[in-house]
Formats: C-alpha cells, structure tokens, sequence
C-alpha cells in the first residue's frame, strides 16, 4: 500500500494512492483513524482493514470517492522523533578521504544515528530558509523508515517486524552552520534542523518485496534493490542505490531500541547515499581538479528526488525576506591563559 497525508481546506486527512488516485481511508471505513499517528497505533488490525479496501478500490467492489482537491503533506506530518542514521560506507569513506582524514574503523563495528528536529518535518512544496541556510546549502539523497509498533531491546533479526513502510527523505542541511557548532564537538543542531523533507507515501514492505536482495556478508535484516537518484533544476546530481546500504535499517532499528522505546510514527533515515549531497560532490571535484567551481542550492532551485518503488519528491528552494543571522551574532573569541 502507499499511504499519504493530504491536506483539503486546512484539515489534514490519510488517505490510501490507488491507481493514481488517493482515497479517504476513513470514508472508506469508519474503523480507520483519519491521521498517520492514530492509524499506526492501531496495529495490524487497522492495517488490515487499509489493505481491504484497497484490494476493494483495485477490484471495483469498491466505488470509493476520489480526492480532487489537495495538497500532498508528509506522509507522517509529526512523527514521534526522527533519528538519521549513517548507513552508507561510500559516502562516509569518499566525505572523509575529500576532507584528507582516514575511514574511521568504528563504522563497521556498529551502526550510529542522531536525532533531529521532528517538527522541522515537511513533504513536498517549498523549502523555507533562513540568510544563514544559503551558506553552503545543501540537499542529501536518502531512505527513511517509519516505526509500526512500540518495541525495546529489539534484536536484528527480529527488527523487520517493526518496520511500517518505507519513504524517500531529503535530509537538508546547511554546512557552514553544521560545520561551525560540529567544531565544538556537539550536533549536529542548526544546520539540519530547519528542513527534513520525507514523502511522497509511506510504502509498506509488502510492496518492496519484488526488490529484496541478499543481505550483506556479515548483516541481518531486509536488502531491497531500489535505485536512487536526485535532480537540481531537471539536472541529474546523484545516483545511488538502497542495496549500497552497509547497515541495514534493522541493524539501525536494533541501536536505536537498545535501552529505549521505539514508537509508532518514529522516523528513522538511512544516512546519505554515495554521491548524495553536494558536499561529497563538490569535495570530489576540487580533490581531482582545482579549478572545480563548487555548486549549492540558491532561491528558487527545485530539488527532485526519486526512489524505485518510493515514488519522487520535489521541493522548491525559498528564501525567507530577513537580514537576521546568527552567524553575524557570534561572540569576539576570547583565550583563557
């Protein structure tokens, strides 16, 4: 199924995409809660039901009423958290060589996430930022999961289960922000927490079947061969795929609940493919030619990116009509003897 929230006058409403239509799933079926959150609180019965009418819509059993009117929301408007994982070896290796430092060994031991602001969550649409955002802005190409049930100390092998759906996530992020506060040892905060962009739906498992591929020597939990790819303004910047993943989100999800609960609606992302933002790209070209002429995104850049069996997600780049900068509010250093 490829479940969405959608928006019609100022209500917001899930819904199921069918055929290239979506469909209230709570007209459908008053049992069905009409919001992500509650939908995915309810269980395996709940979904249940979303599978019935869909099998329903698709067969004509069902003469459901089709939404004309709408605007696409994220499929999960505000998740309980939103972690980001660092799952792809490529892009940790090739950022690091750009930077002249050594693979970190430790990456292979464990899987690592961090937190970020989940009520920075938007869907498709425009991408409001801030003066300080446009130093160094930067997109990045990624997968996200979405918890079903609450779990805790939940092994590898079990991790799947727990596992709702799938979505592309665009975990935007200003550099020189991250990079700045990053010096201090602690984020990264304000250069990511302004925009993290996942949708179009939220696929279930099922559906990804078709795709799955062994699992990596050494690793547990589900592979799925679904191609990456991102566009700035209709040109092709990016290419990755989901396979490339060197943890698996279930290997993800068995770090994030060691100790902790898990909920339903926690967004969990895969960390940025290979070639996925411009900072690896544009490291990449300066390490192989000088004169390379970096590239960010500026106002008005439309970002597309687009997931085998995810569907594709585009943004547009907005420039909030401020002068105030935090940047320009730091402090004159001071040494102490």
């Amino acid at each position: 199924m490829k479940l969405v929230t959608y928006k019609t006058e100022d209500r917001e409403h899930l819904g199921i995409f069918v055929n290239g239509h979506i469909y209230n799933l709570n007209d459908c079926n008053h049992a069905i809660p009409d919001n992500m959150i509650a939908f995915l609180e309810g269980g395996d019965d709940v979904m249940d039901r979303a599978r019935q009418i869909e099998a329903d819509i698709k067969s004509g059993k069902l003469q459901a009423r089709k939404e004309l009117f709408f605007e696409l929301l994220a499929p999960v408007p505000r998740p309980t958290s939103c972690r980001d994982g660092y799952a792809f070896r490529q892009h940790v290796f090739t950022a690091r060589r750009n930077r002249g430092v050594p693979m970190i060994p430790e990456f292979d031991q464990y899987p690592i996430f961090y937190f970020t602001n989940h009520n920075a969550i938007q869907g498709p649409g425009a991408i409001e930022c801030m003066p300080d955002h446009f130093r160094k802005l930067d997109f990045e190409l990624e997968a996200a999961i979405v918890i079903g049930k609450k779990g805790r100390n939940i092994k590898a092998s079990e991790a799947d289960q727990y596992i709702a759906g799938y979505m592309i996530m665009n975990d935007m992020s200003a550099r020189v922000l991250q990079m700045e506060e990053m010096l201090l040892n602690l984020g990264p905060a304000k250069g990511k927490d302004f925009s993290t962009v996942i949708g179009p739906w939220l696929v279930t498992p099922d559906e990804l079947e078709p795709y799955r591929v062994p699992t990596k020597e050494g690793h547990v939990g589900a592979q799925y061969n679904l191609n990456m790819k991102c566009w700035v303004n209709g040109i092709q910047v990016s290419e990755g795929n989901v396979a490339d993943m060197d943890w698996t989100f279930a290997e993800i999800v068995e770090r994030c609940a060691y100790g902790a609960d898990i909920l339903p609606g926690d967004v969990i992302g895969s960390g940025t493919v290979g070639t996925g933002c411009f900072l690896e790209l544009n490291g990449t070209g300066k390490l192989e030619n000088p004169d390379y002429k970096e590239q960010w995104l500026q106002n008005g850049d439309i970002v597309e990116m687009e997931i085998t069996g995810l569907g594709r997600l585009s943004n547009t780049i907005t420039a909030v009509e401020t002068d105030f900068s935090i940047i320009n509010m730091k402090k004159t250093a001071s040494v102490q003897a």
